[in-house]
Order: C-alpha cells, then structure tokens, then sequence
C-alpha cells in the first residue's frame, strides 16, 4: 500500500518517548522537551495525561488531514466535558475514550460524522472504510511488535487509514520507531491478532 497522505501525530510530543514510557512508565514523560505542544499547563499535567491520550492523537491526526491542528491536550479537555474521558481526582486516574461521548463531541465540535462499531470482524474494515474515510481500532498496543503473540486484544487506539482484503494500514499513536508509527501495513490476518472488533468510524 502507497503512503496515506495523513499526517502522522505520536500521543507524545517526543514521538520517541515510546520506549522510555515502556521502562519507565509515565514519569518519563517529565522529560519530554517538546511537553508545551500538547497545550498542558504544566509538565506534569501533560506527563499524566499523555499515556491515555491514543484516542486524541487520532483525532488530531484525522483533523490534520483537513488542514486542522490542535493540541493532543485540549482536544481531551474538551473531550472530557462530553464525558469522553471520566477523571478520578482522588487518585489520578483517568478512565477513557469512552466512544458514545466522543462520537458528540467530534460531531458538536467538528462536524464530523463518527459511529460507535461493536462486532465487526477484521475482514469487514475495508467495507467501513467505503463508508467513512476513518477507523479508529481498538488494538492491543504490543501492535508496535506485530511478530509477538499478544496478551489479550484491545486498550489502544491506532487509525486505520486503508483495508484491501489481504492488507491493513495505519497510524500508531505509540508506535516507538518510524517503522511502528506512521502507514503501518500488516496483513489482516496478523492485525486480527490485536484488534478487539470494535471502534469508531470516522468521516470528515
């Protein structure tokens, strides 16, 4: 498959920071030069949210592609007030996307057309794709490693750009190198390992 055209967004402003989130978790985010992209406030700020915010790097890269550029985190603020991510202040925790307050949010905020899609099978995207130009997936994140045998499917968001029958392609938000991240192809039938059959369908 030929290159998408859409601009490549990481859930980080570093996109290299993948590896040291892995070893360290979030707290290496609070060495990320570029953090002040994201539109946090503070360092921390953006070091707590970034590890949750696949789902808004997708988003952002959907909006890029129309000409569009906002930061990762005011999008999940803005989000958050549609109920699409649920923030827990006694312990920090943030809980999200959740897809039916998303699917109003970018509709009310962007004008975008977006459906929630439960039970559809990997062999079934190229057919959403003839419908709506996006596909946010629900993939395990170990995607970034597609030889190894996943643990369980889903809990990351990548955006599947294009479908065939034979291939797949798409961006990943925590891909950790540049053959990881950006017009990922895979052979459905290795994506099928990953993808928890569901998402969110995308037109602009």
């Amino acid at each position: 498959m030929q290159e998408s055209g859409v601009p490549y967004f990481s859930q980080w402003e570093t996109p290299g920071m993948t590896l040291p989130v892995l070893a360290e978790g979030s707290q290496a985010l609070l060495g990320d030069p570029l953090w002040q992209h994201s539109g946090a406030g503070t360092i921390e700020e953006y070091a707590r949210w970034a590890v949750n915010v696949c789902g808004m790097a997708c988003l952002k890269m959907i909006l890029a592609a129309r000409g569009e550029i906002h930061p990762t985190l005011q999008l999940a603020r803005a989000c958050t007030r549609y109920g699409g991510y649920v923030v827990n202040e006694i312990d920090a925790s943030i809980k999200g996307l959740i897809y039916a307050p998303f699917v109003r949010f970018a509709a009310d905020r962007f004008a975008l057309s977006a459906e929630t899609i439960t039970g559809v099978e990997t062999y079934a995207i190229p057919e959403l794709l003839s419908k709506r130009r996006f596909f946010i997936a629900s993939v395990h994140s170990g995607i970034r490693w597609p030889q190894r045998q996943p643990p369980s499917k889903g809990g990351h968001l990548v955006l599947v750009t294009a479908a065939s029958d034979e291939a797949i392609r798409f961006h990943n938000p925590s891909g950790h190198d540049e053959a990881s991240q950006a017009d990922v192809t895979l052979p459905l039938a290795v994506f099928d390992r990953f993808f928890a059959n569901r998402g969110i369908s995308v037109d602009t």
